[in-house]
């Protein structure tokens, strides 16, 4: 895809949502980084629903390794995979207090090696937090992008890849966010609602 139809499609994304933020609820970078772990294949809404709660007695990684994993799982055990994330949030709140005195790193090699912390949330954290030109490619991104032509990629690493050297500048601080949401809420993984799309005539894809 050119770069005038791209800078299009974003300037239409901009157009209709100026600012957007990620859906997840949280008032630090921890809080964050736990939300960003516990919404691997959730949804933000289901992730939403037990944070708070969570956070009123966890908000730290001191007070969630306090809080144990056991009664974290009963925090968490409407969430998919909960058993293995209780395990990996206790053990990145014991690796941020005993190397980073209980503060979240900023930088993405040492955020990948968190316990599981992946590409996919090392990267909406620099983004979101810190506000880093990165961009973040979950299932929405990656079937968007390839969707609408943005990319031809096979896999999440090399869609990252690709985004960035198509995507100009000026629009990643937000190109992730923006993609999340096309792909939630309109250009859907079943049943795309092309009659209600900004970009229907940009797209590569016709679906409907």
């Amino acid at each position: 895809m050119n770069k005038q139809k791209i800078n299009e499609i974003f300037r239409r994304f901009k157009e209709n949502k100026p600012e957007p933020k990620i859906e997840l609820h949280y008032s630090n970078p921890y809080e964050l980084l736990v939300a960003v772990v516990l919404s691997a294949q959730s949804t933000d809404k289901g992730v939403n629903k037990v944070t708070p709660k969570l956070f009123e007695v966890a908000g730290t990684p001191e007070k969630m390794i306090n809080l144990g994993e056991e009664a974290l799982k009963e925090h968490i055990k409407t969430i998919g995979l909960f058993n293995n994330k209780a395990k990996n949030i206790i053990a990145l709140s014991k690796v941020l207090v005993e190397q980073f005195a209980g503060e979240v790193p900023s930088d993405f090699e040492t955020l990948c090696k968190l316990p599981g912390v992946g590409r996919k949330s090392a990267n909406v954290m620099l983004n979101s937090i810190w506000g880093h030109k990165v961009i973040a490619v979950d299932t929405h991104v990656f079937r968007v992008s390839n969707r609408i032509g943005l990319c031809k990629t096979t896999n999440v690493e090399k869609t990252e890849q690709e985004l960035m050297k198509s995507i100009p500048d000026v629009w990643k601080d937000y190109a992730h966010h923006w993609l999340v949401l096309h792909g939630r809420y309109t250009c859907k993984a079943r049943k795309p609602e092309c009659d209600k799309c900004l970009i229907s005539d940009l797209c590569n894809t016709k679906t409907t």
